[in-house]
């Protein structure tokens, strides 16, 4: 392993940005795909939001245009970085321009949700890197305000969210509207069969870098379940944010309409809140984030596709009131409060009809999740038993007796369809 950038061959201005910014070691992902990039190899990257992918795909972009040194057309940029939402192209754009606030290039960011007016005449002055969103960037394509035909790189970030959210069939046109002799680089999660199906058809000989998020996120996370009834999930959040040690809280809901519910009730309970999903419109989803990046919420409550590649440092604890149905979100959501080497909490709500979901998370992360009793414990043993799983293993018993409160514990951190068309692609469907 690399202790250091600068065994990674990028150029001095670089190293001194990623200093500034206070990286001193590369991850995993950074010192395996870096010197790959840098040799203009095409890549199949298996990495989760939080492994450093961003700067592993940045930092060689950056160094090759800074080098190159392209004249720049309106409109025409030569890096191009697919993201699946609004909030992930913006933190992407962010990234680029810290670690290349000392190099004579140009990003902008554009998404749908918002006026495209702005966008447009950033267009216009001419764009070394464009990161943009699927619809928005088709639409302004169709309208000659873009050309794709100058783009040596192509990044497709979270391709797995992008078939979640029905980009797919959009994401093969942009591809089809880049030049045909350029690098490409393709970062998934997960290896779903219409996502390797994308990456063989798109990629050239790539070089596969696989850094599994069982393995990354999960290591460093205490985690708890509680098996708790529907109907007291609420009474039991309440209790939880009552311990002062919870004091940035990201909470996952499955649906829009069951964080809006959550929501509504910790205001009325007197806690500070926001929420944020794809109902919200981009100014109300900023505030929201805003808000909780700077302590005057300290709950927010989200659904998993608004809050991929939420980045805000300092979580304390992520808490999910409803399990996912896929395992894999699992690890996306509790890998929010284990950022750049930190440790976290991840506490989960299991009832009843949730219990195949536990067993599958249990499956894919090769691990048990601690039982945390409580006193609106509900008794996993007592429960019907629900079709298990292949290969998952059942989740532990709570135990026979239930207690009072919650025993002193402490819970700081240690050890379907497609979009509609046109600029509304951007809306989210959880």
């Amino acid at each position: 392993m690399t202790l250091s950038f600068d065994g990674l061959g990028l150029a001095e201005p670089l190293r001194l940005a990623l200093k500034a910014e206070n990286y001193l070691q590369p991850t995993p992902i950074q010192v395996q795909a870096i010197p790959l990039l840098n040799e203009g190899r095409d890549l199949l990257g298996i990495a989760q939001t939080g492994t450093g992918k961003t700067a592993a795909f940045a930092l060689p972009i950056l160094q090759r245009l800074s080098q190159q040194r392209l004249p720049r057309t309106p409109g025409s940029p030569h890096a191009l970085i697919l993201a699946p939402t609004r909030e992930l192209a913006g933190q992407i754009g962010e990234r680029f321009a810290a670690y290349g606030r000392d190099l004579p290039l140009r990003t902008a960011v554009i998404f749908g949700g918002v006026n495209q007016t702005r966008q447009v005449k950033e267009l216009a002055r001419g764009v070394d890197i464009l990161v943009a969103t699927p619809g928005r960037l088709l639409d302004l394509c169709n309208q000659r305000h873009i050309r794709l035909d100058k783009v040596s790189i192509l990044v497709l970030d979270e391709a797995d969210r992008m078939l979640d959210m029905g980009f797919v069939r959009d994401v093969r046109k942009i591809v089809a509207l880049c030049r045909t002799k350029r690098q490409t680089l393709l970062f998934s999660a997960t290896m779903p069969p219409d996502i390797a199906k994308l990456a063989q058809d798109i990629l050239t000989s790539p070089v596969r870098v696989d850094v599994s998020p069982a393995t990354i996120a999960v290591d460093r996370i205490e985690q708890q379940v509680f098996f708790v009834g529907t109907s007291a999930k609420r009474t039991l959040l309440t209790e939880l944010l009552a311990d002062p040690a919870m004091d940035r809280v990201l909470v996952f809901t499955r649906t829009k309409h069951g964080a809006d519910k959550v929501c509504r009730h910790l205001l009325q309970s007197g806690i500070a809140t926001e929420a944020l999903h794809g109902n919200k419109a981009q100014n109300a989803r900023v505030r929201a984030l805003d808000a909780f990046r700077a302590g005057r919420a300290r709950i927010l409550v989200a659904t998993d596709i608004a809050a991929r590649g939420i980045d805000v440092p300092g979580i304390s604890h992520v808490i999910n009131f409803e399990l996912p149905n896929e395992p894999e979100s699992y690890v996306h959501r509790i890998g929010r409060t284990a950022r750049a080497g930190a440790g976290g909490a991840a506490l989960s709500f299991c009832d009843h009809s949730e219990r195949p979901y536990l067993r599958a998370i249990e499956s894919l992360m090769r691990r048990k999740v601690a039982v945390a009793e409580h006193r609106l414990s509900e008794t996993p043993s007592a429960l019907p038993e629900q079709p298990r799983p292949q290969h998952a293993r059942p989740a532990a018993p709570a135990g026979a007796k239930r207690r009072q409160g919650f025993r002193g514990r402490r819970f700081g951190g240690a050890s379907g369809a497609a979009p509609s068309s046109s600029n509304r692609r951007e809306a989210f469907r959880h």
